[in-house]
Order: structure tokens, then C-alpha cells, then sequence
């Protein structure tokens, strides 16, 4: 049996690695900003092996995102900013002071006073850290994430507010406001910029949409690009199966396998 490993096992591992003596050249010369793109990259990984259902494959992607967080720790240790035992104290506090109704006195009806409540700690929280005198609700929506999770962050915080709509019959009349005027933009003398801005409204509103709908966007779209390579790894087969290879001159072929793909999930 392994012999059983503790977090303090990582960060020895991970001050080893950036040791400048011994360490690892390669770990010891990264910075936040060339780590970046391996953090995300581990919190997709995390995402696809929750999507499959794959549990061996969440362990492991868990332990390397926990590594990515240990490493981003270390170098902030380095630079005399904090540690790895900060970054542990602050998300028990935020927590703890996130939840008063486990850790605390207050009492909530239902799960939508449950969500007003987490909603005043957040914004109280972002009022602490604006930078600025007269901060915006919708700050602290970081630019990073991806636009269909920012968009739904953003139009939660102004929902927050009142700045909503009533139902859902409002939201479907809106897409197809933004889509009219999107397919408005196909006339010769618009500009691309102009094109890029219809669009962007419509994919907007789509999320708005989906918010409306309590379905994540997000993952909507992720599994909608799961069938599509799904369905598409169907027709592919299906093509060689006959000998034939994907084509233009298969487009009847390809849209009849397209179909059948469809139909075959049920």
C-alpha cells in the first residue's frame, strides 16, 4: 500500500522544485504570468472529466489543478506577498462568514432568501476591495473568464439589482430583436465591426436567455460541442464504411449520415 501523502508532502515537493539550487530549471524560472495558461488549462481538464463521468480521471485532474494552486502559493511566498497557509485562512473566513446560517445565528426562509443572502456578502465584499470611491456592482468580473461565464456574471450582479427582466416571454422577444437585427447586417455597406457588434448582442442575449432558463450557457455550449463531435465522428464512419472520405461532393451523403446520427441518440 502507497504510503499515505498530506499537503504538506506538496508544498515540500513544490519549494524543492523551485529551490535555486537544486530544483528543477524549468519550475524554478516560471512566473504567474507563464503558469497562467496551465492553471486554466488543469480547471477545463477538471470540467471534462466531470462531464464524462470519468472519476480516475477527476482525481488525477483535481491533484494537478491543487498543484497549480500550490505552485501560484509558492511564488507569492517567494516574493514576501503570502503562502500557501493565507490562501487556506482566507477562503475558511470568506466561507464561514458566507454561510451565517450553518456557522452563525441567521435563519432564511427559503433558498431564494439562501442566495439573496450570499449575493449582499459578495457585494460587500467587492465594495471592501474597489480601489476606487464610487466602485461598480459589476466589478471584480474578471476579463479572464470565458465571455459565455462573464456574461451570465455580469447580468446576475445588475439582476441583483432590479436591472432584469420580468420573465422569460421578455427574454425570448429580446433574441429575437438582436437576431433580426443581425441578420440585418448581411446588407453589403455594413461594416464588419458592425456585424461583430449585432452578434455579440445576440450571443448576449442567448446567454441572458439561458440564465432565464436555469440552464448554464456554458455548459450548454460545451455539450452542444460534444454532440457536434459526436454526431460528426458518426458521419466520418459512416463515410468510410462505403469507402468514401468527407467532401463537398459527399454533402448529401454526409447530411444523410448527419440524421441518422441525430435520430440514433434517442
Amino acid at each position: 500500500m502507497a504510503e499515505a501523502k498530506t499537503i504538506q508532502d506538496l508544498l515540500a515537493i513544490m519549494a524543492r522544485l523551485r529551490d535555486p539550487d537544486s530544483g528543477c530549471p524549468w519550475d524554478g524560472k516560471q512566473t504567474f504570468a507563464t503558469i497562467l495558461p496551465y492553471t486554466l488549462e488543469e480547471a477545463y481538464e477538471v470540467a471534462e472529466a466531470i462531464e464524462n463521468q470519468d472519476m480516475d480521471g477527476l482525481r488525477e485532474e483535481l491533484g494537478d489543478l491543487l498543484f497549480q494552486i500550490v505552485f501560484h502559493a509558492r511564488m507569492a511566498e517567494e516574493q514576501g506577498c503570502f503562502g500557501f497557509a493565507d490562501v487556506v485562512r482566507a477562503i475558511c473566513d470568506k466561507m464561514i462568514r458566507r454561510h451565517p446560517h450553518v456557522f452563525g445565528d441567521a435563519r432564511f426562509e427559503d433558498e431564494e432568501q439562501l442566495r439573496a443572502s450570499w449575493e449582499l456578502e459578495k457585494a460587500r465584499e467587492r465594495a471592501r476591495k474597489r480601489r476606487r470611491p464610487q466602485g461598480s456592482l459589476l466589478d471584480g468580473a474578471a476579463q479572464s473568464l470565458p465571455a459565455l461565464v462573464r456574461a451570465e456574471k455580469l447580468q446576475r450582479r445588475a439582476a441583483h439589482v432590479g436591472f432584469d427582466w420580468d420573465d422569460v416571454a421578455g427574454v425570448f422577444e429580446k433574441v429575437r430583436e438582436e437576431l433580426g437585427e443581425c441578420h440585418g447586417t448581411l446588407a453589403e455597406d455594413v461594416s464588419a465591426a458592425r456585424r461583430l457588434h449585432e452578434l455579440g448582442d445576440l450571443l448576449f442575449s442567448c446567454v441572458n436567455l439561458a440564465r432565464h432558463m436555469g440552464v448554464d450557457a456554458e455548459q450548454a455550449l460545451r455539450a452542444a460541442n460534444h454532440r457536434f463531435e459526436h454526431r460528426f465522428g458518426q458521419v466520418e464512419s459512416g463515410l468510410r464504411a462505403q469507402g468514401r472520405e468527407p467532401g463537398p461532393a459527399e454533402r448529401d451523403e454526409m447530411e444523410r449520415l448527419w440524421d441518422a446520427a441525430k435520430s440514433g441518440e434517442g
